[in-house]
This record gives C-alpha cells, sequence and structure tokens, in this order.
C-alpha cells in the first residue's frame, strides 16, 4: 500500500473492501467443457461433460473466490430440450448453490444458418432464428435470469453476394421481436464483433451498429462489450465511456488477446487496459454502474479448466480492487488543471499498488481460502474429477460441449 501514514493505507484498505464486496463476475458454462479451435478440439480428463458437472464447477469457483455466484448457460449445449430441461436446471441450482445467470443462443452451429440466421435472406430460416431467440427468452424467464445474451455470427465474404441494407431491416425486425416478448425484469444484450466467421462483412461488427440496433429494438435492450472483440488498438475503455455516458452499457464478455479473439484468460497479455475499463466504470456514480453485468468468455485449451476459471476470477478481483484505490477526487482536479504527469502519476499509481496483501486479508474475513489457487491444487478437486470424467472425455473428441 502507500507510504501516506496509517490514515490513508486503512482508507485505502477500506475502498479495496468494498469494491470487492461488490464485485461479482459470471462464469460460462462452456469455459468448463472441452474446446478446442477451427483446427480440432484438445480433450482435457477433467473437462465437464454435462450440465451437472458444469455445475459443480461453477460452485468450486465461487467458493474459492466468493465473486461467482452465477454461470452462463448456452442454451443449445446446456438445455438441448430447451425449456423441457428448466426443472432439472433449477435442481441442480439448488443442489449446488449457484444460480443460472446470462442466457445464450445459439445461432450459429446450426447448417442451416450458413448464410445467416436473423439477417438470412430466407424468412423461413429467420423465423426459425426467432422462434429460438423466443425460446431463450422464455427460459430465462423461468430461470429468473436477467439477460438474454445475443451474439449474432451474420455476415457474407465476397463483396456483392448480400445486400447489406436488406440484412440491417431483417435483423431490425428479429430483434423488435424478441425485445418484445422479454419479461419485465428481462434485458436482451447485443454483441459485436468485427470479423469471424464471416471475413467479408459481419452484420453487427461494431459498438456503433450494436448500438443502433439495440436502441430500434426497445430500451430493454443493450449493448455487449466483448472485449477481444475488437481490433489491434482500438481504446475499448473509449468505448465503455460513450456507453456508460448514453445509458446504453449492459455488460461485458471479459477475456484477453495478443491477435484477434484468442479468448484468453483476462490480463494475461494487457492488464492495464482491463483496470482501465474498470477504471471508467467506477469513474461514474453507483447507480449508473448499478447494471452492467460482468461475464467471462473464454476458451481453456491448454490451461486446467479449473485453475484458468479461478485464476481469471482471481484477476478480475485484484484488478478490480486496483481501479478502486484511483483518487478520483484528486483526479479530476489534476485533469482540470492539465497537469499531466502528475495526472498520470496519479492514476496508474493505483495501478502499480499491490493489491493482493489486502485482497487476501479481506479473503479470509469473508471466511474464503486466501489463496484460492492453492486451495483448489491441495483440494484434490482436479484430480477427483479428472478420474471420475477421464474416461468419458476420452471417448467424447468428437462433440463440442
Amino acid at each position: 500500500m502507500t507510504t501516506n501514514g496509517a490514515g490513508a493505507a486503512e482508507r485505502e484498505t477500506q475502498r479495496i473492501w468494498r469494491a470487492l464486496d461488490g464485485f461479482r463476475i459470471e462464469v460460462p458454462s462452456w469455459g468448463f467443457a472441452n474446446t478446442g479451435t477451427r483446427f480440432g478440439k484438445f480433450v482435457q480428463g477433467g473437462a465437464a461433460t454435462t450440465i451437472e458437472e458444469k455445475f459443480s464447477d461453477a460452485s468450486q469457483v465461487n467458493a474459492l473466490t466468493g465473486a461467482s455466484p452465477t454461470v452462463a448457460l448456452h442454451v443449445l449445449w446446456d438445455l438441448p430440450g430447451g425449456k423441457a430441461d428448466v426443472p432439472a436446471i433449477q435442481a441442480l441450482e439448488k443442489k449446488y448453490g449457484v444460480k443460472s445467470g446470462s442466457i445464450n443462443p445459439n445461432l450459429f452451429q446450426d447448417a442451416e444458418y450458413k448464410f445467416g440466421s436473423i439477417a438470412n435472406p430466407s424468412a423461413e430460416i429467420r423465423g426459425n432464428a426467432l422462434a429460438h431467440l423466443l425460446d431463450s427468452v422464455e427460459i430465462g424467464r423461468e430461470l429468473g435470469s436477467k439477460d438474454v445474451s445475443l451474439w449474432i455470427a451474420d455476415g457474407s465474404n465476397y463483396p456483392g453476394t448480400q445486400s447489406i441494407r436488406k440484412r440491417i431491416g431483417f435483423m431490425e425486425e428479429v430483434l423488435a421481436a424478441t425485445h418484445a416478448a422479454l419479461g419485465e425484469n428481462q434485458r436482451m444484450l447485443v454483441e459485436y464483433k468485427p470479423f469471424e466467421p464471416a471475413f467479408y462483412h459481419t452484420d453487427i461488427a461494431d459498438w456503433g451498429m450494436a448500438l443502433e440496433l439495440a436502441r430500434r429494438a426497445g430500451p430493454k435492450a443493450k449493448v455487449l462489450v466483448d472485449t477481444g472483440h475488437h481490433y489491434q488498438g482500438t481504446n475499448i475503455e473509449q468505448i465503455v465511456a460513450w456507453l456508460l455516458r448514453l445509458g446504453e452499457l449492459g455488460g461485458f464478455h471479459f477475456n484477453d488477446r495478443k491477435y484477434a479473439d484468442d479468448d484468453l484468460t483476462l490480463g494475461s497479455i494487457d492488464p492495464y487496459q482491463v483496470f482501465r475499463i474498470f477504471h471508467e466504470i467506477l469513474s461514474v456514480e453507483e447507480e449508473e454502474r448499478a447494471g452492467v453485468a460482468f461475464m467471462i468468455d473464454q476458451s481453456h485449451n491448454l490451461k486446467g479448466k479449473m485453475e484458468a476459471m479461478v485464476q481469471t476470477v482471481m484477476t478480475a478481483q485484484e484488478l478490480f480492487a486496483k481501479a478502486a484505490l484511483v483518487d478520483q477526487a484528486r483526479l479530476a482536479e489534476l485533469q482540470q488543471e492539465c497537469r499531466l504527469v502528475e495526472a498520470e502519476e496519479c492514476f496508474r499509481g493505483a495501478f502499480w499498488q499491490d493489491v493482493r496483501p489486502v485482497v487476501r486479508e479481506w479473503r479470509v474475513a469473508r471466511g474464503l481460502p486466501p489463496e484460492p489457487l492453492k486451495a483448489l491444487a491441495e483440494s484434490g478437486y482436479v484430480e477427483k474429477i479428472t478420474q471420475e470424467r477421464g474416461s468419458k472425455n476420452a471417448r467424447s473428441v468428437s462433440s463440442y460441449a
């Protein structure tokens, strides 16, 4: 901590504790399952093969970190029977003590979506996509989930092969119909991505397109920012500041990347960027940021599933704690006076502080293990699930999740 005296250190400790008490970050069910790249799938012996195993893993992460009481669900992977599977999910919530989080429809896996889902030229296929979205909304309503999170993979690969303008209209119609079905306490989050799997044009390629579609859909639609879904050098925290200003920031999919959408563990490449994003969120009044959802969206192909998830949540907690240390009043004064070096030092000084001792103290005070990764290793949980699931994973190379 800083050397400004015991009083200043105590105030900083209190700021960190308050920040951690209010910090929640959702884990994704698919982060516990076997995944890979377009070239192949990498099987891990301890990867979850059923929705119950995913809930079990998510429960362990929450017990170790105290920050992840919800698990995001992917409809086709986690509820293949649709609404009929809701009672089973509710039973798992009760058994494992974690709740269902955001509901993620799948509009990219079926062969009929080869030329798009909600932007497909075929009215029939768009209707099928809408039906899936409406089923997802109903699933979320029955589970008490707040957010239906939409990633639309639609686009085209070659100039002149699709009408970009017509596809905008198609999307507007489907999203408006989905918005109309939302329950009183539900939201629809619209994600964006500049490329992949489409390489000429992606139908929702940036935050401006996502924002306009959300606004046209209705007031319960907001923008979702995936930190990996940007071109190199994009100032993501500026996008966050704009969306906060407009009241249109719904939430995040946190991950990290070196080149494109690598889905690496949060903070593994650029922790300073995550700090800057958290700072923008903490710089506004509490009521302005109250609805912003923090979610993880990563693909742990090489790291162990459990270790990677615990490590990610720990990193998020530490970076959030650092951002909470920024002296907002002092920084605002320095910014107003254009005292550049002092302002930057005030800002990055918080980033360079080692908050880990205070975070450990907070964990102990909250009945959590002081070192979650160490506790995971000593618990034997990874060895246990590897032994239990190993044979199933050896037989499941051909399935995705």
